[in-house]
């Protein structure tokens, strides 16, 4: 399976990942398609988006190919661990 077709199939679950589950694929997809977290941290109380920022900026520095093999990888995971 290659990147798009993980990105698409990971809307396509049966059920829906855990909240750590979905944190690790929005992260590991801003890394493959955007790179290294350059944004400002969300203040306030939008723990949402403070969580998604933080799970981002933890893969700093890790490259767009090993992140989209991680994505797939965990895609993958995801498809026989909820199917």
């Amino acid at each position: 399976m290659n990147f798009e077709e993980a990105v698409s199939k990971s809307k396509e679950l049966p059920q829906r990942p855990s909240n750590d589950e979905l944190l690790k694929l929005y992260a590991l997809y801003k890394q493959a398609t955007e790179g290294d977290n350059n944004e400002e941290r969300p203040g306030g109380f939008d723990f949402k988006a403070i969580a998604k920022h933080d799970a981002w900026a933890e893969l700093k520095g890790k490259s767009n190919n090993e992140s989209k093999t991680e994505y797939v990888a965990l895609v993958e995971n995801l498809i026989s661990k909820y199917s």
